[in-house]
């Protein structure tokens, strides 16, 4: 019996001097408290991000401070946003080239997001605990927040000009973390900052690639001291991604793809190098607009597009349009175009909830993967026989 107690005492002995060791001699993941004892020579983030797509942020890691700066938080923004992510327990750093830069203690414990872009973010760095708030519940598709909601464990703040800052007052955030149009109406981080609170604007919308996009998670768990999990999920994402595009190189045929409706009879057409764009030339589609040197929109008559475009095989991402019905109603000379003809038009709608609030645009951001996917299968349904879509539908 005295032998077995001594084993006992001995590999807790171990077991305790594993754990205490990483402190003592350099951790091996990134913290996830604060420290109880601060030494300036150990580096408190082996885990570190390398940024490869993304072109609106970056950082640089110090032992025990990281400086995150956001240099395009919205398409034509003339400054960006720095940020200095200091372990907690450490001080801050003495540097006067960060005097007006926002110092935030990470890892943080209470997150308001004021977009469902990034709810994903949270679910695949395991930090979902840290959400008290959101802009609205009504937009949410992500599960696990959606359960969060129901149970009354988050506040709804709104959003722009309008944010409610009595709401935000409720759950004492340590980050909001939101986004700017550089159009004071829709923006609420000025409110916000005015009123005391830490704020970082996510420019992940401003991107062109849809990997560039996805890439934001690592933005995110920065905030977190998260980056091992960032890193291993987004590794696996640019992965599939990238063999997926590998599928298409070769293709003897791309089809011709329109995208979009007009809003208040403009069409407003991706350009040659936006986001939507890409899209369709990773999944192995012409697209009348390729040569265009634009990321934006160019805003055309629908005669314009009808004369360039009309003979395109086949219609994609048409909106609020549930059905072939429905489009030949709002327009009659919809049914004109040769993808309506021929019943070639698909909807980025297949997750809709109740609200109108389109998964595409949430967890669809953090898995262009298995938007690429969807949209080989439209194009070229050979390349992927056992693929069911997960964001599209085909009209009826």
């Amino acid at each position: 019996m005295k032998r077995i107690k001594f084993s006992l005492l001995i590999a807790l002995a171990l077991s305790l001097a594993l754990n205490a060791a990483p402190v003592a001699h350099g951790q091996a993941a990134n913290p996830t408290e604060c420290l109880t004892a601060f030494d300036p020579e150990v580096d408190y983030f082996p885990h570190k991000v390398e940024i490869a797509f993304a072109t609106g942020f970056e950082v640089t890691y110090h032992k025990h401070y990281k400086v995150v700066r956001v240099t395009r938080p919205w398409a034509g923004a003339e400054s960006g946003f720095t940020y200095v992510l200091v372990q907690c327990g450490a001080p801050a750093p003495a540097d006067e080239q960060l005097k007006d830069a926002l110092v935030v203690e990470v890892p943080i414990k209470k997150f308001i997001s004021m977009s469902t872009t990034y709810l994903p973010h949270l679910v695949e760095l395991g930090v979902l605990e840290a959400l008290v708030g959101v802009d609205t519940l009504q937009y949410v598709s992500t599960p696990e927040v959606v359960a969060l909601g129901k149970a009354g464990k988050l506040v709804e703040i709104g959003s722009g000009a309008q944010v409610n800052i009595e709401q935000v007052a409720l759950s004492a955030p340590d980050l909001i973390m939101t986004y700017g149009s550089g159009f004071s109406d829709y923006d609420a981080h000025p409110k916000l900052i005015e009123a005391g609170y830490k704020v970082a604007l996510n420019g992940e919308f401003a991107e062109n690639t849809p990997l560039g996009r996805a890439e934001w998670i690592k933005f995110t768990a920065l905030f977190f001291n998260a980056e091992e999990r960032a890193e291993a999920y987004f590794d696996s994402v640019a992965s599939e991604y990238q063999r997926l595009v590998a599928l298409t190189e070769r293709v003897s045929h791309r089809p011709s793809v329109l995208i979009n409706t007009p809003y208040q009879d403009v069409w407003y057409m991706p350009g040659g190098k936006s986001f939507a764009a890409r899209f369709l030339l990773d999944a192995g589609a012409s697209y009348a607009w390729a040569d265009d040197e634009s990321t934006g929109s160019l805003p055309l008559s629908i005669e314009d597009v009808f004369a360039k475009a009309g003979d395109a095989e086949f219609w994609v991402n048409v909106g609020f349009f549930g059905s072939l019905k429905d489009l030949e109603a709002a327009d009659a000379r919809f049914a004109e175009f040769a993808a309506f003809k021929n019943g070639k038009v698909f909807n980025n709608d297949k997750r809709t909830n109740e609200n109108f609030g389109n998964d595409y645009f949430e967890s669809g951001v953090i898995r262009p993967q298995v938007i690429l996917a969807d949209l080989i299968k439209i194009f070229h349904p050979e390349l992927l026989p056992d693929h069911e879509l997960v964001y599209y539908r085909q009209l009826e």
